[in-house]
């Protein structure tokens, strides 16, 4: 059907609904459900979280597990272990798993991905999402966007915009100047419009220049639906409208919330006197259902057929869907092989022989934690989780024995009766537990006390001469990478830092892996570890895919979607005590319903390009990623005659199968202080058998010489002599052409 018969039913449809019904479609009916128009056949929208398989079924109105034994699905790799592999074929796989999941289950929009830029390394949701690169976070979002749609269900991408802390997210004001916020924190958004086509937008809960992000005259109408001229459906987070004049007349299309007073919500019935008294247009109401009903005819939710009068029915063409098939498991499986980085590999200690694995030692909680379950609105229930304890032991079968030590504690929490959702748009934190100062020192004793006995108990198993390998297991969990929390600093929960140098002093060789989804400080004992494996939240099948790792089956392709600093002060968004926002001034109070005002006060150096600006060391570079084999780089070309094309030749000179990604940067001679030295505009993913050498050619974006120029509120090329970078990271370059850009 043309885009303009299209329209023209949905208008006709339009004509038939009241003031009511329209409104009654414009707000949830039900925790994931927007009201239906049974007189019409318009049915609801039916959604659910999240980024790592779609969530478990809770009651319409209440925050209860819905009790079913149906909604057990396959556990997807995070965003963050996503965006390791480099691999956009990977991330479109994994969103086509993701949609069929999500259709398999009766939904109609999932709530994914999340492609927030990575500014701060302590923020709480960092595991779902991308990179601290808009260029990376353009090329995967396309593609798992694309993936998801596939399978006649909406992406719902999160969060716009400029939602990058948990503390205070709800109420915290971000400042930021244009050109930054054109270059670093658009794209990726403007990206999967103009690109992936999202059939869906999910609008953040923070404020931008004093209007909160769900009402935003500046995002919604000047930029999504103006400059990019939008026509999907905006939803907003649960629980992130505040004004119903303001949300209203908006581009805001749903209102989403966490409490089971459906008919209260900001455009539910307050809505109706703003409208009938000329507050608010009746046509502003009519656009929002346009965007729904365009949304149902995209994901064939519905069919309008054209009689004397269009009439909605059920689209019967609707791809079904399907869930917890093995094809699913083997695209998370193959994912999360390229998921793992190899940070570091002295004296090749990786990988270990098996045929001398004769007795391993496993170490650390993490090894045993199942990770599904947790993370905030990531969490699902997995049909199962492969752990690394769970991986090893499957992979060497009855052949080698595998023991395991805890090594570390991690306290028990009591469980709560309601979800945590249920009281998460109340501001303040539950209600510690009281205990007086003495009742906490034989607390802390305690915890000391079984530490030390977990401890040692792994040292003197380590140092048994019986024990072939070691294994340590350690870094985050979903107490730490968890939605409404930001971590106070970057160090190792768990005192797993005096664990680990006590590993390393019996045990040199002893394989470290990291299990994080955001930064975590190595200092302490990494000039002293042999090797570093670094894994984020890797899905059903990453127990598996990292002892493939550990033993040589398969040889590790990930490397770094952000920079690993060693400290929270070190990095660019740290700008003081109060980092994650001020106090608002008197002013400030007078126009803005915040608690804070954030500004981002670095600019356009977020991640690498202000640790290379400020001469920061970091623990590890942005695109820092080892293999077991090595690749020689030959001489690369530039060609700008039309566009821009680099090409050049990669050789595998090692003794294993394995895959590179060729990373090519941009660099301005001349460029100001405040603008990064370099940045990332390319990359591919080579895979080569020792001795076999590949051609590549990349093509760079126009964007890579441009820059947003705020007077004309348009991108412009700026003319100039640039360096092109190739390597295998932001640090590690093969070759560099210069080239005059007119």
């Amino acid at each position: 059907m043309e885009q303009k018969e299209m329209m023209q039913q949905i208008d006709s449809i339009v004509a038939r609904l009241t003031l009511e019904e329209k409104i009654k479609m414009i707000h949830g009916a039900g925790l994931f459900q927007t009201g239906s128009v049974e007189r019409l056949n318009i049915p609801p929208l039916k959604m659910s979280d999240g980024p790592m398989g779609v969530r478990s079924e809770f009651m319409n109105d209440t925050w209860l597990p819905a009790g079913h034994g149906d909604d057990i699905v396959s556990y997807l790799p995070s965003n963050s272990a996503i965006a390791a592999t480099w691999n956009t074929k990977l991330a479109y796989t994994a969103g086509q798993v993701l949609g069929e999941e999500a259709r398999g289950r009766g939904k109609d929009v999932i709530l994914a991905p999340g492609i927030n830029v990575k500014r701060l390394p302590n923020c709480g949701r960092n595991f779902e999402y991308i990179s601290e690169d808009p260029y990376l976070i353009e090329q995967m979002a396309v593609q798992l966007v694309q993936g998801i749609q596939t399978a006649d269900v909406a992406a719902c991408v999160k969060h716009f915009a400029l939602n990058s802390q948990e503390t205070e997210r709800l109420w915290v004001n971000v400042e930021i100047d244009e050109r930054a916020f054109r270059e670093i924190y658009l794209p990726g958004f403007e990206a999967v419009v103009k690109k992936a086509g999202a059939y869906s937008i999910m609008g953040a809960y923070n404020l931008i220049r004093g209007q909160h992000c769900c009402e935003s005259e500046l995002l919604l109408k000047e930029i999504l639906r103006g400059e990019w001229g939008y026509d999907g459906t905006v939803i907003s987070d649960w629980g992130g409208v505040h004004h119903t004049v303001a949300a209203g007349k908006s581009a805001l299309d749903i209102e989403m919330s966490v409490t089971p007073d459906f008919d209260e919500y900001v455009m539910a019935n307050p809505l109706l006197p703003a409208v009938r008294d000329g507050e608010v247009s009746e046509v502003d109401i009519d656009e929002k259902i346009r965007h729904i009903l365009l949304l149902m005819l995209r994901i064939r939710l519905i069919e309008i057929v054209a009689a004397d009068q269009p009439k909605i029915q059920k689209n019967r063409d609707r791809k079904q869907g399907s869930y917890n098939t093995q094809e699913h498991q083997w695209s998370a499986f193959a994912v999360a092989r390229e998921s793992v980085v190899l940070l570091k590999n002295e004296k090749e200690t990786l990988p270990f022989d098996r045929t001398k694995a004769g007795r391993v030692l496993v170490i650390g909680d993490n090894a045993v934690c199942h990770q599904a379950l947790g993370g905030g609105s990531a969490e699902i229930k997995a049909l199962y989780e492969k752990t690394p304890l769970l991986g090893i032991k499957e992979f060497f079968g009855g052949n080698s024995e595998v023991f395991f030590e805890q090594g570390y504690e991690v306290p028990k929490k009591t469980e709560r009766d309601l979800s945590w959702q249920a009281t998460s748009l109340d501001g303040e934190p539950a209600e510690p537990l009281v205990e007086t100062e003495a009742q906490k020192e034989v607390r802390r004793a305690e915890y000391k006390k079984r530490a030390k006995e977990l401890r040692d108990a792994a040292v003197k198993k380590a140092s048994a001469p019986d024990i072939d390998y070691v294994v340590f297991v350690g870094g985050l969990n979903h107490e730490y990478d968890v939605e409404g929390l930001d971590r106070d600093d970057l160090n190792l929960p768990y005192e797993q830092d005096e664990l680990i140098k006590e590993l390393l002093e019996v045990r040199p060789d002893t394989a470290v892996v990291m299990f994080a989804g955001s930064p975590v400080a190595m200092q302490a004992w990494s000039d002293r570890a042999s090797s570093i494996l670094w894994m984020s939240y890797s899905g059903m099948e990453g127990g598996y895919a990292l002892a493939e790792i550990l033993f040589g089956a398969v040889n590790p392709s990930g490397k770094l979607a952000e920079s690993l600093p060693f400290t929270l002060e070190e990095s660019s968004g740290y700008v003081g005590a109060d980092y994650l926002g001020r106090e608002l001034t008197e002013e400030e109070h007078q126009n803005m319903d915040a608690h804070l005002t954030q500004e981002f006060s670095e600019g356009l150096l977020v991640g690498y390009r202000y640790y290379e600006r400020k001469n920061i060391p970091v623990q590890f570079v942005f695109g820092h990623g080892l293999s077991y084999t090595t690749f020689q780089y030959g001489e690369c070309s530039v060609n700008i005659s039309e566009g821009c094309e680099v090409t050049g030749t990669v050789k595998n000179t090692g003794n294993y199968i394995g895959k590179e990604i060729v990373q090519v940067y941009v660099a301005r001679e001349g460029a100001a202080a405040y603008e990064p030295v370099k940045q990332l505009a390319g990359f591919t993913k080579l895979e080569l058998v020792p001795g076999q050498e590949a051609s590549f050619t990349i093509s760079l974006s126009p964007r890579a010489f441009q820059k947003y120029d705020v007077d004309k509120k348009a991108w412009v090329k700026v003319p100039g002599d640039y360096e092109i970078l190739v390597g295998s990271s932001s640090a590690d370059i093969r070759d560099r052409k210069r080239c005059k850009i007119n």
